[in-house]
């Protein structure tokens, strides 16, 4: 009877620390990409950068969803406000310079540079036309 309980208390004493050694040797679960947007631009570095408001898409030509971004912000009629696509395969150094690691990224900028708000992926229209200045 006592040899059956050391017997049980040591098989549990090694299931426990099997049970740890596989808990630690467990990959970390992979991490969702955290994409950061720029706060600051040089306007400079873009078409008409006296005009009030820039709308900057970093995008992709091989990017379904920056089609669709492109559609909307390109569609955009104001005079205070000048639209410009940036696609990596023709100007991958202003991809670089502000640290764009995911297409499409849409940035409405204010005469400063100051980044005022950014969108990662598809934009709801609403949302889009909610960031613009009024």
């Amino acid at each position: 009877m006592i040899l059956r309980l050391v017997l049980l208390v040591v098989l549990t004493l090694m299931a426990v620390g099997v049970a740890v050694v596989l808990q630690r040797r467990r990959p970390e679960a992979p991490s969702a990409p955290s994409y950061r947007a720029p706060t600051q631009l040089d306007r400079a570095d873009f078409s008409e950068p006296e005009t009030p408001i820039l709308v900057v898409v970093f995008s992709s030509r091989t990017c379904d969803s920056c089609a669709g971004v492109w559609e909307l912000v390109g569609s955009l009629d104001r005079p205070d406000t000048v639209v410009e696509r940036i696609d990596v395969e023709a100007d991958a150094e202003r991809h670089k310079r502000y640290r764009i690691d995911g297409v499409p990224t849409t940035l409405v900028v204010d005469p400063r540079g100051v980044v005022q708000h950014s969108f990662f992926g598809p934009i709801p229209a609403e949302e889009f036309r909610l960031a613009l200045p009024h």
